[in-house]
């Protein structure tokens, strides 16, 4: 059976689909012993890809795992600056997967990696609107501050979709907030509470999509059940 080349290459586990169809623009892809051209088909079982000169390995099972990512990693699969990677963590699994989505290097929690890279790109795209649900320490002006978040609605100039966000506990001059958003802009929450006068202590993912965090260690990984992978997958938008 025919499929685009893109999507054969992103379900080869070397980048979302996305990313494959700006490398068959520009020329790195070949399929046989010609150029690839954007809307090409191929058949993985009979025809030969190439990606940057190196052949494409055989299809590999899919791989969704879930980490428990602590502070002081960057969420890439290597780093020039040396600095320990998320990716490190999972290493163990045995073969190559991505991080779906980011945690910046002082966030911890739940992050998915995954070598489906046509379900990644579906997944982390801004029309899926996948909500991702966060616990965040925060001290500084704290009165009313659930409300300011709710109801922002741009941020440094850039219109942002309304969160969710809801008082948790508050103990002396720091409250805990639940807070929910879809979009993840960079350092999306940490901008917000930074408009709202608040400074963020501690900010942990606790839930994404259908999946929650529980009590899985801080540097510890599992796979995701059976049930858990049709969940996610059901939880996305054509």
């Amino acid at each position: 059976m025919t499929e685009r080349v893109q999507k054969i290459i992103a379900r080869a586990g070397v980048c979302s689909r996305r990313q494959a169809e700006e490398l068959i623009r520009a020329g790195r892809v070949r399929i046989n012993d010609r150029t690839a051209q954007l809307g090409d088909t191929a058949q993985p079982e009979t025809d030969r890809i190439w990606v940057d000169g190196k052949l494409l390995e055989p299809e590999k099972a899919a791989v969704y795992l879930m980490l428990n990512k602590p502070r002081g990693y960057v969420t890439t699969l290597s780093d020039e600056l040396g600095r320990k990677t998320a990716a490190e963590l999972v290493s163990g699994c045995g073969v190559r997967v991505f991080p779906v989505g980011r945690l910046d290097k002082d966030s911890e929690g739940l992050l998915l990696f995954t070598n489906d890279g046509a379900l990644m790109q579906r997944l982390i795209h801004p029309s899926g609107e996948v909500d991702k649900t966060y616990h965040v320490t925060v001290s500084g002006a704290l009165e009313g501050c659930e409300i300011r978040l709710s109801q922002m609605r741009e941020l440094e100039g850039e219109p942002i979709a309304p969160a969710q966000v809801r008082v948790l506990k508050r103990s002396g001059d720091r409250a805990e907030l639940e807070v929910v958003i879809h979009q993840g802009k960079n350092r999306q929450i940490r901008r917000m509470c930074s408009a709202c006068g608040l400074t963020v202590r501690r900010l942990q993912r606790v839930a994404e999509h259908t999946l929650t965090l529980g009590s899985l260690p801080p540097g510890q990984w599992r796979y995701l059940t059976d049930e858990e992978v049709q969940a996610l997958k059901g939880s996305e938008k054509p």
